[in-house]
């Protein structure tokens, strides 16, 4: 199992039953949606908002229950990727072309958690 799968089924291990969860995009994100998925057959209760069409299709497929975020008053938790960051912890999103979904996402986000591995670290 590599490193960035590990981190992103740790970050899973923070939702629990109810939560309102974003699901990111890229290739980091793939991983936490593809554990959601096992966790959501194994009877986890939760519904989640995409932040692009790639998250959205594995999480129709894995059987993630999926809302729009005009349909909600906010979300508990987010799971995403970075695409860098420095030794300080200091990091960029905005890599890829689901940025503005991204952001809203987080923004309204009561927490975030961003997965990384050393690939992604600059400086």
């Amino acid at each position: 199992m590599n490193v960035k799968q590990l981190a992103a089924e740790k970050a899973v291990e923070y939702v629990v039953d109810g939560m309102k969860v974003g699901l990111g995009t890229g290739s980091t994100a793939y991983w936490a949606i593809r554990k959601l998925g096992e966790r959501v057959q194994e009877g986890l209760k939760i519904t989640a908002v995409a932040t692009s069409v790639a998250s959205e299709e594995q999480a129709r497929e894995l059987g993630i229950p999926l809302v729009s975020f005009g349909d909600i008053d906010g979300l508990d938790l987010t799971i995403d990727g970075a695409d860098e960051l420095n030794h300080d912890l200091e990091l960029i999103k905005g890599g890829g072309g689901a940025l503005l979904r991204e952001k809203i996402v987080a923004r309204g986000s009561k927490r975030m958690i961003v997965v990384a591995d050393e690939s992604k670290a600059v400086g």
